[in-house]
């Protein structure tokens, strides 16, 4: 409000912007007074995988080799990684780009659409693991082979899934299925009473040698040719489950 002036002006003093408006006078010889929750803490700002994000200069890449007995010629399968976060608490490593190269011809359409497909999942972010689950479920109606080792794979795309499974294991998307103490114990054992059970045998397991006994059959689970009957029940000797619990 306006006021009248009677006396002579002989000094003048300034107010503080963040005072002005609640009429609060500051006298500037006076030291201001600070409080530890008159600034807030400043946050680092997180980024997160979103399809906006721009494409380095240079990515980190792992490259897996697919060799199936349906081609003479081996897949080769490039998955390149953004890092996020670099140098701070908050580093993530996520796939960005996926690529596949083949001498063989046969498949190069639909790979290259399955390539964008998979590189546009990637930047898109969020949970991109479901991925892995639908390209195992791809089955080829030739039928599937077994890799070596005696795991079975429907298809070449269910591969293409194993390779994009494990690379998702190694950045730390997907958790590695871990057996505990006791069953590792047990199938250990499982594994020993049927080999002393059974003669030695070198036959080859078609697509390769296998870890398991020459009998076994293949596990709904883990995909793996282990089970194999003990004591009345099908045991699985890779990955434990059984039908008796």
């Amino acid at each position: 409000m306006p006021m009248k002036i009677d006396q002579k002006i002989v000094a003048c003093e300034t107010v503080a912007e963040e005072h002005q408006s609640s009429g609060v006078h500051v006298d500037e010889d006076e030291p201001e007074k600070t409080s530890k929750t008159a600034e807030p803490h400043e946050k680092a700002e997180i980024v997160r995988m979103h399809e906006k994000l721009q494409r380095p200069e240079m990515l980190l890449g792992s490259t897996y080799k697919i060799k199936t007995p349906l081609s003479d010629h081996a897949l080769y399968v490039t998955i390149n990684d953004i890092v996020l976060n670099p140098d701070t608490p908050h580093e993530k490593r996520r796939p960005f780009e996926v690529f596949i190269n083949s001498k063989n011809m046969d498949h190069f359409q639909w790979i290259l659409a399955l390539t964008r497909i998979m590189s546009a999942v990637f930047r898109k972010g969020g949970d991109v693991t479901f991925l892995v689950e639908e390209m195992h479920s791809v089955f080829d109606p030739k039928g599937g082979y077994f890799k070596k080792g005696g795991k079975f794979m429907p298809s070449l795309v269910a591969e293409i899934g194993d390779a994009i499974e494990s690379h998702l294991k190694m950045i730390g998307m997907i958790g590695e299925p871990r057996l505990d103490k006791e069953q590792k114990k047990l199938i250990e054992q499982k594994k020993a009473e049927y080999e002393a059970t059974q003669q030695h045998s070198t036959a080859k397991e078609e697509g390769g040698a296998s870890d398991f006994p020459a009998g076994a059959t293949l596990c709904a689970k883990c995909h793996t040719k282990a089970v194999v009957m003990m004591d009345g029940c099908m045991t699985c000797l890779s990955c434990g489950e059984s039908k008796c619990g």
